[in-house]
C-alpha cells in the first residue's frame, strides 16, 4: 500500500508538470495582449511596452515556462491581470465552496444512484426496473443548467421553499443546508444516473455467482445473503463510478455555480477565461488537475480495503 501510494505521487508530479505545460502553452498562444488588459483602454503604447517587459512577456516562451513553473512549486501562481490579486488567495477563498458543493453532489448521487440500482436489480423486470432504467437514463440526458432553472423556478421562485442560489451560510446551519440542496440535487443527478446503473448491471452479474446459490442453498437469511455476498462484492466497479465521479464533481462545477451565483473555483475559472486572465485560469485548471488525480489514488487504496485480493504490485 505504501509503495502504492509514493509510486502514484510520483506520478502525480510528472503529471501535474506535463498538465502546467499543456496550459501554459495554450495560454501563451491564446488570442489577447495581457498587456493591454493591465494597461486598461487608456495605456499607451510605451506604456504596453513597460508593462510587458515588467511581467517578462519579452522573454523566450521556456524562460517564461520555467519562471512560472519555478513559482508554482513555491506556491506562487502568479497574481491576476484584472484585479491584482494574489491566484492563490483568490482560489483559496473561492475552494471551499467548490469542495463543498462537490461533496454535498456525491453524497445526493451516492444515496439516489446505489438506492435506485439495487432495487433495480432486486427486482429485476418489475416495474420498478423499468422506472429506475428510466431515471438513469434521463439523469444522463438532462443538461446541468436546464435541471437547476427548473429546480430554481419550481422550489425557489414559485413554492418559495428553498433559496435562489448562494452559499453564504456556514453548511453545518440549516439556511447553509437549505443553499445546497438544488446545486447538489443538480450536479448530482447526472452521477446518480451512472452510479444506479453499474449498481444495477453489477449485481445482477454477481447474483449468478456459484457462491451467492451456495449461501442460499446453505440456509443463510436473504437479507445476509444481499447485504454481505451480492452488494459487497458488486461494490467494487461501483467504487470505480464514485471515484471517477468524485473528481469529476470537483473539476465540473462551472455551470451548476454559475446558474446558483456560487462563488467557487469553477465560476472563477469561467470568468476569468471570459477576461484573458491567464493567470488565474493557469491556477484554477492546475488545481482541478490536483484535486482529479488525489480523488483517483483515494479510490484505488479503497479498491484494496473492499477486496484484499486486487493488487497494484
Amino acid at each position: 500500500m505504501i509503495g502504492l501510494i509514493v509510486r502514484r505521487l510520483l506520478q502525480l508530479v510528472f503529471l501535474l508538470i506535463g498538465i502546467s505545460f499543456l496550459v501554459f502553452s495554450s495560454m501563451y498562444v491564446a488570442p489577447g495582449d495581457p498587456a493591454a488588459m493591465v494597461g486598461g483602454p487608456t495605456a499607451t503604447e510605451s506604456d504596453l511596452e513597460s508593462i510587458r517587459e515588467n511581467l517578462g512577456l519579452n522573454d523566450p516562451f521556456l524562460v517564461q515556462y520555467g519562471r512560472y513553473l519555478t513559482n508554482a512549486l513555491q506556491g506562487d501562481f502568479g497574481y491576476s491581470y484584472q484585479t491584482r490579486q494574489s491566484v492563490t488567495e483568490a482560489i483559496a477563498i473561492r475552494i471551499p465552496n467548490t469542495v463543498k458543493l462537490a461533496i454535498a453532489s456525491i453524497i445526493v448521487a451516492i444515496f439516489i444512484g446505489l438506492l435506485a440500482g439495487m432495487i433495480s436489480a432486486l427486482r429485476h423486470n418489475s416495474w420498478l426496473d423499468v422506472s429506475s432504467t428510466t431515471f438513469a437514463l434521463a439523469g444522463i440526458s438532462i443538461p446541468n443548467f436546464w435541471l437547476g432553472a427548473i429546480l430554481i423556478l419550481v422550489f425557489a421562485v414559485t413554492l418559495q421553499w428553498l433559496p435562489v442560489g448562494g452559499l453564504s451560510a456556514p453548511w453545518y446551519t440549516v439556511e447553509g443546508m437549505k443553499q445546497l440542496v438544488l446545486p447538489a440535487i443538480t450536479l448530482g443527478t447526472g452521477s446518480a444516473a451512472m452510479i444506479a446503473r453499474m449498481t444495477r448491471s453489477s449485481m445482477l452479474e454477481v447474483k449468478k455467482a456459484d457462491y451467492v446459490r451456495t449461501a442460499r442453498a446453505k440456509g443463510v437469511k436473504e437479507r445476509k445473503v444481499i447485504g454481505v455476498h451480492i452488494l459487497k462484492n458488486a461494490l467494487i466497479p461501483v467504487v470505480t463510478v464514485i471515484g471517477v465521479n468524485f473528481g469529476g464533481l470537483l473539476g465540473g462545477t462551472i455551470i451548476t455555480e454559475k446558474v446558483f451565483a456560487i462563488n467557487g473555483v469553477g465560476r472563477l475559472m469561467i470568468d476569468s477565461i471570459a477576461m484573458r486572465d491567464f493567470p488565474m485560469v493557469q491556477g484554477s485548471v492546475l488545481l482541478v488537475a490536483t484535486l482529479f488525480v488525489v480523488v483517483n489514488l483515494v479510490t484505488d487504496i479503497v479498491y484494496t480495503m473492499i477486496d484484499p485480493r486486487i493488487s497494484y504490485d
